[in-house]
């Protein structure tokens, strides 16, 4: 496959240089300070007999550990013991800050003595009320409720977290079960609280500057609309929170599901599970809908289906294939970090059982790495009983830190090489990969590769400053197809207001129809801080289909380009660019442009095709604008006999919020027609 490069986009730096009043006590000698790079890993055992019960007594000398199957010398050994009534309880320390998202991760964590919670079980009730519905929220609370009344004992130190546009701490750990009972009251039907619940679709992006977040939240934000990043992030952001403490903890996580779409970033997923790996955080994520009957054709909240996959079960199969992958990621979750999923069941009080079972008992092993590079690679952990007939349960393993100041040109290479590569990538700087498809021949499509980044996420002190790009496009074996390689220069320009734009970088493939993964690693070179994309990218075969439609690009930008420069982009046309907009939110000052292709349109004997097409946007189920209708008889592209339709639609002609945009598009001769969808905020 050949590489069609479309060049790239760059906005300046705008670099701040503040001045720093320096006292006289300040210049005196510094005090000396003592450093260490001893890293110390700790991690939790549960030691099992052939029973299945929990094995006491066991001593540090009792147990082998190994990283990399190299011999580790354990220098910390603690054992764990919840008991229903722990003697002389101290009162609890503060552990989670309430508050939002960016409170939670700005506040110092401060350390916390192991012996201030011994014997203590710590437990995160975490409600998803983005994906829940009232009566769903209404099942996950009564169960919680019933935890307090019934199965809650003395050792157990719960609180209380939500997520909605943001991450919030409702209250901090406690054992007092009328508190619990109280914060847990604010979720119920009667003080209708939390039933706004699709916040991920409808809520404005820019809460978190209102709730005094910083630049890069707010521009991610935005990207997180359509996708589950956003959640993800703050479960991450939850088990930072948590680090603090060297005890297992457990969060319970109450979700509707989480289903997995093309605009979401695979690699947030993965660190996720690292970060909760390394905190010694055990994810037990609970599907608040409950066991869930498939009902051939649907349920009464929609339309029967109609065609043939009524009657030869495809209908059902794709019903089944909707309600695994809503629960795919729930179980990965659950299984990379110690925990459980809990699904297809209307009986919750199983999901409290098991956390009090696997943290009843357990050792805490320490010990200082005799690794000591930091080439950020994941260490395997090896933890084995040296009596007979035991059972270990253990994390298997976490990953290293990794040193981008001593790191050679070599090293770095390497190192963009090793983060695409790896399973779990780091996610520093915010990235955002979006890809469309337009038919060259009936075989071949052109494939538009867009890399954003956010300016405020680049925003540094160098006076000069450099972004690499590196990205793989994979077939479904895993055999590479594509390649993108860049060093972008990022000039400053105080006038260019980066922090508040984004870094748009914009390349090109050709591609046959089929199932491909692209992977982006973008690294800023005055840090080192790097960022990863992963997503799927389907192009589909559109011989078979009867009206063949591109895919719809949306863009608030234009760009004139000089000569015959990205001459063989879809998305140039007399000397100008349609920049896609990666995150489909609209500012009402601005202009959206659509874009699409209708290929091969029927033509009768004698005449010419017609096709008619417009756009209708809804919002909900009420339709509130549509353009006029454009009819076309004739080829833009006879090369490509294809049909080109641009609309221009100003966004001040919409009230603020969420869009449906439904591209209406009719074969007039064929008698055939498709409806295409795509979402769009106004803000």
């Amino acid at each position: 496959m050949r590489r069609r490069a479309l060049g790239m986009r760059l906005l300046a730096v705008a670099i701040a240089v503040c001045s720093l009043d320096v006292s006289p006590d300040a210049q005196q000698t510094p005090r000396p300070a003592f450093r260490t790079d001893v890293d110390l890993v700790v991690v939790d055992v549960v030691v099992r007999d052939r029973a299945g019960a929990v094995v006491r007594g066991l001593t540090a000398s009792d147990f082998d550990v190994r990283e990399d199957d190299r011999p580790q010398q354990v220098t910390s050994f603690d054992v764990e013991e919840v008991t229903t009534a722990p003697q002389n309880a101290a009162p609890l320390p503060a552990v989670l800050t309430p508050g939002t998202a960016t409170q939670v991760s700005q506040a110092a964590a401060a350390p916390i003595k192991r012996e201030d919670l011994a014997g203590r079980r710590l437990i995160v009730l975490l409600f998803d009320l983005s994906s829940m519905q009232p009566e769903e929220l209404d099942r996950a609370t009564r169960a919680a409720v019933d935890y307090v009344d019934k199965q809650m004992s003395d050792a157990d130190v719960v609180a209380v977290a939500t997520i909605d546009t943001t991450l919030t701490i409702v209250s901090d750990f406690t054992s007092d079960r009328e508190q619990v009972k109280a914060t847990l009251g604010q979720f119920s039907a009667t003080d209708a609280v939390a039933f706004d619940t699709p916040a991920a679709a409808t809520a404005a992006t820019d809460e978190t500057v209102a709730t005094g977040g910083d630049a890069v939240a707010a521009d991610t934000a935005e990207y997180d609309l359509f996708n589950n990043d956003a959640r993800l992030r703050a479960i991450r952001t939850l088990a930072d929170s948590l680090s603090s403490v060297e005890q297992k903890k457990s969060v319970l996580y109450f979700s509707g599901g989480m289903t997995r779409s093309g605009s979401d970033n695979q690699v947030e997923l993965r660190a996720t599970t690292s970060t909760a790996v390394r905190a010694n955080v055990a994810l037990y994520p609970v599907d608040t809908r409950g066991l869930q009957a498939v009902v051939p054709g649907g349920d009464a909240s929609r339309p029967s289906a109609g065609g043939v996959g009524a009657f030869s079960g495809r209908n059902v199969n794709q019903q089944f294939d909707s309600l695994f992958a809503s629960q795919e990621t729930l179980q990965t979750l659950a299984s990379d970090t110690g925990g459980r999923a809990f699904t297809d069941s209307n009986d919750f009080s199983a999901a409290f059982a098991q956390v009090q079972r696997d943290t009843s008992l357990y050792y805490l092993l320490g010990y200082n790495s005799t690794n000591t590079s930091k080439d950020g690679r994941f260490r395997r952990i090896t933890v084995r009983v040296k009596k007979p007939g035991l059972r270990v349960e253990h994390r298997p393993g976490y990953y290293a830190d990794r040193d981008f100041a001593h790191t050679g040109k070599q090293d770095r290479e390497r190192q963009l090489q090793e983060q695409l590569a790896s399973p779990v990538s780091a996610t520093d700087v915010p990235v955002v990969v979006s890809a469309g498809w337009y038919r060259l021949a009936p075989d071949r499509y052109y494939i538009p590769l867009s890399v954003a980044v956010p300016g405020s996420a680049l925003t540094s002190s160098p006076p000069r400053d450099t972004l690499d790009v590196l990205g793989m496009v994979r077939d479904e074996q895993g055999r590479p197809v594509g390649r993108l390689r860049e060093t972008l220069d990022i000039s400053p320009d105080p006038a260019s207001g980066l922090g508040s734009r984004q870094l748009l970088y914009q390349s090109g493939l050709t591609l046959p129809p089929g199932r491909f993964v692209v992977k982006v690693v973008v690294r800023e070179n005055a840090k080192g801080t790097m960022g990863s994309f992963e997503t799927g990218v389907f192009v589909p075969d559109l011989r078979q289909a009867p009206v063949k439609v591109s895919s719809v690009t949306l863009s608030t930008q234009l760009r004139a380009v000089q000569g015959r420069q990205r001459s063989d982009s879809p998305l140039v046309r007399d000397g100008v660019e349609l920049l896609p907009s990666l995150t489909h939110v609209v500012d009402r000052n601005q202009k959206m442009y659509f874009y699409y292709e209708v290929y091969e349109p029927q033509t009768p004997a004698s005449g010419s095709a017609l096709l008619k097409t417009s756009l209708a946007f809804y919002r909900g189920s009420v339709k509130v604008f549509e353009t006029p209708v454009v009819e076309r008889s004739g080829l833009d592209a006879v090369d490509r006999r294809a049909a080109l339709f641009q609309f221009e639609v100003p966004a001040e002609a919409f009230r603020p919020g969420l869009y449906t945009c439904q591209v209406n598009i009719i074969d007039d001769v064929a008698g055939r027609f498709v409806f295409p969808r795509l979402a769009v905020y106004v803000r």
